[in-house]
């Protein structure tokens, strides 16, 4: 099973999240997604688009503080993330 380092969902670095990530349908953690975008097993946003997740993450870093001038730096790779590539 493939470890990924950042949510393949959102993209925020699973090492800040403090639960270690979100849960399978057997309650095991996710090596993929992050508390705030998968538990269960399920995503808790199942109809979110990806630049839809691009507003979202830019809404909370700026909410947080973070200079509005960045948020772009950090969210131009969601929609490169593995929950949005086209499934075969």
């Amino acid at each position: 099973m493939k470890h990924y380092r950042d949510c393949q969902s959102c993209g925020h670095p699973l090492s800040r999240d403090p639960q270690g990530g979100g849960t399978e349908a057997d309650g095991t953690r996710s090596s993929m997604y992050c508390r705030e975008c998968y538990e269960a097993g399920q995503f808790l946003l199942p109809d979110i688009s990806a630049s839809e997740m691009q507003d979202r993450v830019r809404a909370d870093l700026i909410a947080t503080g973070f200079p509005r001038l960045f948020t772009g730096f950090h969210t131009r790779k969601i929609p490169l993330l593995e929950r949005w590539q086209p499934t075969p």
